[in-house]
């Protein structure tokens, strides 16, 4: 893999004149993945680290082990970049019989199976690459068993990383298991990451002494420039012009129930505010599209929303790019997490209408670098009153302005050089 000319952050010298470090990334989800954007924090953390002094080697489960797969998503890949693959069993597709499956085979989680398979590639992988660093990221817990067999085995330093909170759920096997996990990993990672200010917050009173310790470290999820940089934009729309709203990703009763959003179009709509000729919303990839379709039926506004299904990644980037206004459903269930799209929501560039909890990580994101319109996501009454505003402020070309330098810290570039930094100083104190 070629070497960029970045300069080291301590000897003042070019990165391909010093000695590169071997770090294994243990990743459920990576391309092809389509399940989790969880596959684009690992994957950019794999194109950037070359440039900042540490050479990644990937270890992910075999394709088969994935619900959903986007070929395309291969193609975002680095050249060169080693990914090792082995088989990984789905408890709940593969080993299921009318819908059940014993707990043990999915303890912590539906992919236990994938610890038999990965440790021993990992041993090889350690000694082949001459691997000075063990990486992981959850949320699927059987990542971080890996990891934490691997580094108890050689003794070399393990950083956990945390995309969400460890939440035990499942049977009380399940449960049990994950809880064990997430001790575990307290006990035994060097440091452990958080993607959010809430959840690190929520680890540091649980574990008071490994916060007094500096080992609890923050790394937003950010976004790729390469992959959005030349994304087309959409021409301001005229008072007689439809305005296009989006909204990519799951919705679900809880914390990201449309429910509320569906009841303020209809408002909207029988005060002769917005029509289909006016207003189009996607929602894309949704999930439970008939029990939305339903309600849009019943509210009458069915013909201003469409329950599109999922794309590929990159085609769903672009229709973020065209359109006029981006959504975002974010409740207080989770305050202590930020959705990785909202940061490629900002670089976009589209203005976001927000509803989200006013005191949760997603909303003071959103107040830092601007760009959005915010209503409490319950709130049928105040969505509508802010929705008529937004959209009349997209129309008047008026719509809520991006701090740039605010969202430049949130690159991944710049988030990678935190991890080149964290991982540097654990390599010191471990030799």
């Amino acid at each position: 893999m070629v070497v960029g000319t970045h300069r080291d952050r301590k000897a003042n010298r070019p990165a391909d004149a010093q000695e590169m470090h071997g770090i294994l990334l243990v990743a459920f989800h990576f391309p092809p993945d389509a399940s989790s954007t969880g596959r684009l924090r690992t994957l950019g953390f794999a194109r950037h680290l070359p440039g900042l002094n540490w050479r990644p080697v990937v270890l992910a489960p075999s394709p088969s082990a994935y619900a959903r797969v986007d070929q395309q998503g291969v193609a975002d890949v680095p050249d060169g970049l080693p990914v090792y693959r082995t088989p990984a069993i789905d408890a709940s597709r593969h080993l299921a019989w009318r819908g059940r499956y014993i707990g043990l085979s999915a303890a912590p989680d539906r992919w236990i199976s994938w610890w038999f398979t990965a440790v021993a590639r990992g041993l090889a992988l350690i000694r082949r690459h001459r691997i000075r660093v063990i990486w992981s990221t959850y949320p699927i817990g059987t990542a971080h068993l890996i990891a934490l067999t691997l580094a108890r085995i050689t003794g070399l330093p393990w950083i956990a990383d945390f995309r969400d909170p460890v939440v035990p759920a499942g049977s009380a096997v399940q449960r049990r298991a994950m809880s064990s996990m997430e001790k575990h990993t307290f006990s035994r990672a060097a440091a452990a990451v958080f993607t959010t200010p809430g959840s690190r917050a929520l680890y540091a009173r649980r574990y008071p002494q490994l916060a007094a310790a500096d080992r609890l470290h923050l790394i937003p999820n950010g976004f790729e420039e390469q992959a959005l940089a030349r994304l087309p934009a959409p021409d301001v729309p005229s008072a007689s012009e439809m305005v296009r709203l989006v909204h990519s990703g799951l919705l679900y009763p809880q914390g990201r129930n449309p429910d509320p959003f569906f009841r303020a179009l209809a408002a909207l709509k029988a005060d002769g505010l917005i029509d289909a000729n006016r207003l189009q919303v996607t929602l894309r990839a949704s999930g439970s599209e008939a029990e939305y379709q339903a309600q849009l039926d019943t509210l009458g506004v069915a013909d201003m929303v469409d329950l599109a299904p999922p794309i590929a990644y990159q085609d769903a980037l672009a229709e973020q790019g065209v359109a006029h206004g981006l959504l975002l459903f974010q409740g207080s269930e989770f305050n202590a997490q930020i959705p990785a799209k909202v940061f490629e929501y900002l670089r976009i560039g589209r203005p976001v209408f927000a509803l989200t909890d006013e005191n949760g990580d997603t909303a003071g994101l959103l107040a830092e670098i601007g760009g959005s319109e915010r209503a409490t996501i319950g709130d049928a009454s105040e969505i509508a009153a802010k929705l008529a505003v937004f959209i009349d402020r997209i129309r008047a070309g008026q719509a809520p302005s991006i701090d740039d330098a605010a969202l430049a810290r949130y690159s991944r570039r710049a988030c990678t050089e935190r991890l080149a930094g964290l991982l540097d100083s654990v390599l010191e104190h471990s030799t």
